[in-house]
This record gives C-alpha cells, sequence and structure tokens, in this order.
C-alpha cells in the first residue's frame, strides 16, 4: 500500500513539474483543466442520488466555465476572491460540525459550491502562472500541501494519539497535523527566502496560514464523505483513493494564495 502511494505519488509530481515549467498557458491550463475535471466528476458523487448523465452533466458544466474564464481573464481574478471568501466560510463549517449538518444533504447547495470551489482554483492556478514567477510559485504550493500531508500521514502513524476530528476523521491526529506543519514550513520558508522579497513575518503568515487551510481543505473532503456515506470519493489513483483525495488541500490553498499575490 505504501509503496503504491509513493510511486503515484512521484508519478503526479512528475506530471505536474512537466506541466508547470515546460508548456505554455494555454496548454497549462488545458491540462491542469482535465486534471481538475476528474475532480469534478468525483465531487458531483456528493449529490444526492447522482445518475452517471447528472454526472457527466455537472463535468460539463464545469467545462463550459472554465472555457469562458479562460476566454475572458479577467473573470479568473473575480473567481479567485469568490473562492476565497467561501474556503474562509469552510472554514467555519469544519470547525461547528456536526452543527448544521442538514446543509451537506442538499445537492443544490453542494453541487454550487462543488462548481464555486473547483473553477475558482483553476482559475487561481492560471492566475499564479501568470504573475512574474508563477511557475516558481506553483512549485512552492504543490511542494507546501505535499509536505503537509506527507509530514502529517508519518509522524501521524509514528506518534498520533490524540484525534484531531473524530467526528469527521478519526485517522487524523494532532500530532499529525503539527509534523505536517514542521516539515512544510521548515521547507516552504526556506524556498521563500531563496526566490522572493517577503519579510520574515509576512512569509511566516502566509506560510503558516496556507498549512492551517490545506489541513481544512481535507478535513471538509473528509465532511462531505462522511454526510453522504462515502468512504472514498473515488479509485483513480491507486494508494490514493480519488483526484479529490490527492488536491483538496490544493482547492484550499491556491485561491488564498493567488489572493494574497494579488493584494
Amino acid at each position: 500500500m505504501l509503496l503504491r502511494r509513493v510511486i503515484t505519488a512521484l508519478c503526479l509530481a512528475a506530471f505536474a513539474l512537466a506541466v508547470i515549467f515546460l508548456l505554455p498557458d494555454w496548454g497549462f491550463a488545458l491540462m491542469f483543466g482535465v486534471a481538475a475535471g476528474a475532480g469534478v466528476y468525483e465531487w458531483s458523487g456528493f449529490l444526492r442520488a447522482p445518475t452517471r448523465a447528472k454526472r457527466i452533466s455537472y463535468v460539463v458544466i464545469y467545462a463550459v466555465l472554465i472555457g469562458v474564464i479562460f476566454a475572458n481573464q479577467w473573470l479568473a481574478e473575480e473567481l479567485v476572491r469568490a473562492a476565497g471568501v467561501i474556503w474562509l466560510g469552510v472554514l467555519v463549517l469544519v470547525l461547528a460540525y456536526p452543527r448544521g449538518r442538514s446543509l451537506y444533504t442538499r445537492s443544490w447547495l453542494i453541487g454550487l459550491v462543488g462548481q464555486l470551489l473547483m473553477v475558482g482554483a483553476w482559475s487561481s492556478l492560471v492566475t499564479i502562472r501568470q504573475m512574474p514567477d508563477g511557475d516558481y510559485w506553483l512549485l512552492w504550493l504543490l511542494v507546501l500541501t505535499t509536505a503537509t500531508d506527507v509530514g502529517a500521514f508519518f509522524s501521524g502513524r509514528r506518534f498520533g494519539r490524540r484525534k484531531l476530528a473524530p467526528a469527521l476523521s478519526p485517522g487524523k491526529t494532532w500530532e499529525g497535523a503539527f509534523g505536517g506543519m514542521i516539515l512544510a514550513s521548515s521547507i516552504c520558508l526556506a524556498g521563500l527566502f531563496v526566490f522572493s522579497s517577503w519579510s520574515i513575518f509576512n512569509a511566516a503568515i502566509l506560510t503558516f496560514g496556507l498549512i492551517v487551510m490545506a489541513i481544512f481543505g481535507d478535513l471538509f473532503e473528509s465532511l462531505l464523505k462522511r454526510a453522504t456515506g462515502l468512504k472514498d470519493s473515488g479509485g483513480l489513483l491507486p494508494g490514493h483513493g480519488g483526484v479529490l483525495d490527492r488536491i483538496d488541500s490544493i482547492i484550499a490553498v491556491a485561491p488564498l494564495l493567488a489572493w494574497a499575490l494579488l493584494v
């Protein structure tokens, strides 16, 4: 299981690096749009009694939206801010769970939020890519989310005792969360000092804030799976489950990073 997880992660990392550093903007937008589209299909599984036709229609709506946004680039920045605001609201919902549980059984609401978050995440990645040093910021984002996940996985297995959110994800622990935070912050803060001119204070606020959101992105997917009775969002990625299981942290972090860079 661990070997399959590592091999899959390495393949995904190689794919992401090639897309970020080798493809033109339109190629980058297309490839990440397709990858996120797989996540959109899995998100449709959170809708009540989703038929195959309903799930395909959900993906088609997403494809049309990102096509319109790519043709009208000014819309991307608006989606970045909208997705960022929604994620700040998600943070509150996760902290309040199980209060408000009835919200997660409303298909129209889950469907709308899913489209906004997935289109917002894609818009954020495209926006970051077009900024000065955008490819390095994207690499930094991927390192942050991956290091948070890896650090939490191994420190949780070794030291995990106290449950982080037992009502949402019994396997996650405070020790794992702190391990992920330590690994990600040590790498990403050093990276900011190398390629950015951010002050120590601003770099620390950005890094720790995004690490926290990466953890909450993971917990929010766990919340949706628990509310709909799903164990995994999908099974496309060996050792990882579905695409959403791999990109849930990126979906949460990308809009907030793009928003911070736009300010």
